[in-house]
């Protein structure tokens, strides 16, 4: 396929997204499917399109005058994708598969250098209006630069597992992609975003990969992991386990001793956890299946309970950018309800002077800081640890997180180069 067809290509898959209410993965997989003369490198260039248009939806939309599928893509491609108006007329009148013409109307739209100067805060940002109030309070001035930090594309980041292997020897076996040292993370490489019609590279196809010497895995996920300051020989409750991500970061931190228990209520959720943790190695894992009374023999028993909490996922918008559009009030609400159920759960595991790690990967004060006030102020017996000390013993070089408080640690892509993440540790006395 040549870019018209590309082109013409995401305009339906947002069309298909926008009228059927599907996920922009389920949307681009279903175009696949339908379309199967589509190669791999066509696939790609098209979810980039797709993807970069959808993470800065609202200014694309504010540029052209109108959220439709076609204004957004052609946004994309010239102002993202560095195409000329004239040429792209050309090649769409010499393509068959390509859009109609680009209109007057649109061309003028296209070329407006002073498209911004009279942009609402929230445009600028790149978030619904709705939620312009949180991320105000929460980053305050620099509010509208920590929006527009979601809009970009996000690389692609491995953690190296110790288990197995380190990162020295991991960007040997990546040599071909020329992976980076992560700047914070002391186990994590990344590859960059590459430019427009770039593939991702496909690194699990790597022999590394498949006999677990690392997994993929943001490096603010990777900094959470390292916060929640487990220690060899340690028992931790994973109780929010998922797929068994953080599991994997525990043990690999802990060097396979002490035990990790992982627990999800969701029993498809945390079905890969038994393939990965044979791949990776690591020994210190008890998965516990989500019964009733799965954990009661754990009570008052933890040295540490790790909760990866439920939330609305803002800090992954790079990621899933169809996702900020799709957020409701009502979802807040309902993700905050589940929040302090896990936190208030979470307390009857942990041992006196044991700690409790609340993660999420949210930028909302809603679902952090707020929440933090809230616990402390329904369990009295926790004290607030200060996790910037313990960053600062971790990371004595990093660039310095974000905090309300001095204790709390927050991480986006504007101030860490990382998915949003939050991280709070309580003591119980």
């Amino acid at each position: 396929m040549r870019l018209p067809g590309r082109i013409a290509a995401a305009i339906e898959i947002i069309a298909d997204m926008d009228q059927r209410k599907r996920p922009a993965s389920e949307a681009l997989k279903g175009w696949a499917l339908d379309h199967r003369f589509a190669g791999s490198g066509d696939r790609a260039a098209i979810g980039n399109l797709v993807y970069d248009a959808l993470r800065k939806r609202a200014s694309h939309a504010h540029r052209m005058g109108e959220d439709t599928p076609r204004a957004l893509v052609l946004s994309v491609v010239v102002s993202e994708w560095n195409q000329d108006i004239n040429a792209l007329n050309q090649d769409f009148s010499a393509d068959k598969f390509g859009p109609e013409s680009i209109s007057e109307a649109e061309a003028a739209n296209l070329s407006s250098d002073s498209a911004f100067s009279d942009a609402p805060d929230h445009i600028r940002a790149d978030i619904p209006e709705w939620l312009a109030p949180s991320l105000e309070r929460n980053f305050g001035e620099g509010w509208v630069e920590q929006g527009r930090g979601m809009t970009g594309r996000p690389p692609l980041d491995m953690r190296a597992n110790r288990l197995k292997s380190d990162r020295v020897r991991v960007a040997k076996s990546l040599a071909r992609f020329t992976p980076q040292e992560t700047a914070i993370s002391p186990d994590g490489l990344r590859i960059p975003s590459g430019p427009a019609d770039a593939r991702t590279a496909n690194v699990q196809a790597d022999e590394a990969y498949q006999k677990g010497k690392f997994e993929i895995q943001d490096q603010g996920s990777q900094i959470v992991s390292l916060l929640a300051g487990a220690k060899p020989g340690e028992q931790v409750l994973d109780l929010c386990a998922g797929a068994g991500g953080k599991s994997l970061a525990l043990a690999s931190a802990m060097a396979n001793t002490g035990q990790i228990f992982a627990f999800d209520t969701d029993r498809t959720r945390l079905a890969p956890i038994h393939e990965r943790l044979k791949r990776n190695g690591a020994r210190n894992v008890q998965v516990r299946n989500p019964d009733p009374n799965a954990l009661d023999d754990l009570t008052a028993r933890m040295d540490r309970v790790v909760v990866d909490a439920p939330c609305t996922g803002t800090g992954t918008w790079r990621r899933r950018p169809d996702t900020k559009w799709k957020l409701t009030p009502a979802q807040l609400e309902t993700r905050i309800a589940e929040q302090i159920e896990v936190l208030d759960r979470a307390t009857t595991f942990v041992k006196p002077g044991g700690e409790l790690i609340y993660i999420t990967c949210s930028i909302l004060p809603e679902e952090n800081d707020d929440q933090v006030d809230a616990f402390l102020a329904r369990h009295p017996q926790f004290e607030l640890v200060s996790l910037t000390q313990r960053w600062d013993s971790l990371f004595p070089d990093a660039p310095k997180p974000l905090s309300r408080n001095g204790n709390t640690v927050t991480l986006t892509p504007a101030a860490t180069d990382t998915d949003g993440f939050f991280c709070a540790a309580f003591r119980r006395g």
